[in-house]
């Protein structure tokens, strides 16, 4: 007789991990929220929030930052999926808050600093007590330091040497009034999960993480295709490249990477190889500092 294996695999495992940290924040916070930008991370947490409580819908809102920078076919993918599950979705703009005057452009082009307090007002007008976001601790130094549960004080802001312990899959949801909880269900997940655990479950995506022909202009080491928020500098030439998407933040800020990768299998046997992150890849944003990431972070940022 042959001895049945109940042994989970590694997707397996993660996935039964972010179901049940999902699970207990509902169980144990009021009124949470998840961060949805139509990016594959959130895609997959969306995913498992939708397996989490099938058959019945999800029992919170999504919601997105507007940068008012993003890739059209992301929004476009974002509002796509969100109708298709029947979810709320609310939409925090920060070009509307960057003509109340409540926060001010900045010179260099990004506007990831000004989404933290246009962030931090949508969580006090909705009174959201948790947010699950998407980031997993291997694409930044900042967010490797990050808990499961990360604890946010009545001004959203995080400290890194003040963190609650979680041992084994027990989570302190425990806040005062004003205080907040971000929730990470995908902290041990790594971008090879996720793209695994795309091709397992057929999740839909957006066609940007898949190799294109594209308009592109090199700057500073970088590839960012031609588009209405890039276009070509003096001294730079507009080439045809074949590339696609590892990250999809801001269209004027986010690079692609040459790439020949046209299927989900094909990312795959990409990801497998790299030695870099998506973010040290593509982001120009995050090359301001090398604390870049725990500076915004700590001001209240994801």
């Amino acid at each position: 007789m042959t001895t049945p294996d109940y042994r989970l695999s590694q997707l397996e495992t993660l996935e039964a991990e972010s179901i049940h940290v999902i699970r207990e924040v509902v169980a144990e916070l009021e009124r949470p929220v998840l961060l949805f930008s139509g990016g594959k991370d959130s895609i997959v947490m969306l995913e498992l929030a939708r397996k989490a409580f099938a058959p019945a819908r999800i029992p919170f809102p999504v919601m997105h930052v507007d940068t008012g920078l993003n890739f059209p076919d992301v929004l476009e993918f974002r509002d796509k999926r969100v109708a298709e599950l029947g979810v709320q979705l609310i939409v925090a703009s920060v070009p509307d808050a960057i003509a109340a005057g409540t926060v001010k452009e900045e010179p260099n082009g990004s506007r990831n600093r000004i989404q933290t307090p246009v962030l931090l007002d949508a969580v006090e007008e909705h009174g959201f007590t948790a947010l699950f976001g998407g980031a997993r601790r291997d694409e930044d130094k900042a967010r490797a330091k990050e808990r499961v549960f990360s604890f946010r004080d009545e001004f959203g802001q995080w400290d890194p040497k003040n963190q609650r312990p979680e041992i084994w899959d027990l989570y302190n949801g425990r806040i005062h009034l004003g205080e907040s909880i971000r929730v990470f269900p995908l902290s041990n997940w790594t971008e090879l999960d996720i793209w695994q655990y795309i091709a397992r479950e057929e999740i839909a995506i957006p066609q940007l993480y898949l190799a294109a022909e594209r308009e592109v202009v090199e700057r500073q080491g970088m590839l960012y295709a031609v588009n209405e928020f890039i276009r070509p500098r003096e001294g730079e030439q507009v080439r045809r490249e074949t590339v696609r998407y590892r990250t999809v933040g801001d269209a004027n800020l986010t690079a692609a990477v040459l790439s020949e990768a046209t299927t989900v299998e094909e990312v795959i046997a990409e990801i497998a190889v790299t030695r870099m992150t998506e973010r040290g890849a593509t982001r120009g944003d995050d090359k301001v500092s090398d604390a870049a990431m725990e500076d915004r972070k700590k001001e209240g940022y994801f």
